[in-house]
């Protein structure tokens, strides 16, 4: 993966995110009760925009968070969103509602991650699955790509790894391209460095699986079972702070009875 120059200067930063969202100045002019002169101006640097502008056309373009932040300490104003550090005290609310809801999801397994997939919190379905991987992967920070992928992680037990892995690489550079974080960087390097067995796609895995035309499932091996699993992913509405931006719930739907037999079975 390879990626061009980060632009300097809040102009040349709008403008990238205006072609990377594939806008005009003309359309986004529209949208932010501007004009298209006044857009050209500000991202030639002809014209500084108010605190008020920059935040409109990042909202408009859908800016990450974070880097609506940079936006404005690029134009030389203060950042407008808080990033409260997860284990705050302020934050128990919010961390005890997440728990609740991954709780509620047992059987089937659940997990909260950052920005960088660093997994915050997991209920028991996850930890079942995770159940004899090895100890180094464990230790803390867990982090959800690496022990998805590495070879002492599930990445044996991934009978559709192949699909898996390209799936989990394309959300990472995609993620890439919206917060341009060298941690996620590093990480996305590391992962995608590890070989990838002759045999890690099952026959007629090229494409859609003929099962789950829907949506590409999860096939990965539990105790001598093949579990099959769609892949949801859900993040709060109009955040107001850095750090809940970027959390991340993802939950796993059983994709057929037999998984979700196999996964009650386990559970008292």
């Amino acid at each position: 993966m390879t990626t061009a120059a980060l632009p300097t200067g809040v102009g040349p930063m709008l403008r990238g995110w205006r072609e990377q969202r594939r806008i005009s100045q003309l359309e986004l002019a529209l949208r932010a009760d501007s004009s298209a002169r006044h857009i050209s101006f500000v991202e030639t640097g002809r014209s500084r925009p108010s605190e008020e502008m920059i935040l409109r056309l990042a909202e408009h373009l859908d800016v990450p968070v974070r880097e609506r932040n940079a936006l404005l300490l690029a134009a030389g104003y203060a950042p407008h969103y808080a990033q409260t550090p997860f284990d705050d005290p302020s934050m128990s609310s919010l961390r005890e509602g997440m728990e609740r809801l991954l709780q509620a999801y047992d059987p089937y397994p659940a997990l909260m991650v950052d920005a960088t997939y660093t997994v915050l919190a997991a209920n028991r379905g996850m930890g079942m699955l995770l159940d004899g991987m090895a100890p180094h992967l464990l230790h803390p920070p867990v982090n959800a790509m690496r022990l998805t992928l590495h070879p002492e992680g599930l990445a044996p037990r991934i009978r559709n790894l192949a699909q898996w892995r390209g799936h989990l690489l394309e959300q990472m550079e995609r993620q890439i391209a919206l917060l341009r974080s060298d941690t996620l960087r590093e990480l996305y390097e590391e992962v995608a460095a590890h070989p990838v067995p002759a045999d890690a796609q099952e026959p007629g895995d090229a494409g859609a699986h003929p099962a789950f035309p829907f949506a590409l499932p999860l096939r990965i091996e539990h105790a001598g079972t093949v579990l099959s699993f769609v892949s949801t992913i859900a993040t709060f509405n109009t955040p107001m702070d850095v750090t809940v931006s970027e959390l991340a719930i993802e939950t796993f739907l059983p994709a057929d009875p037999e998984t979700a037999k196999h996964l009650q079975s386990f559970m008292p």
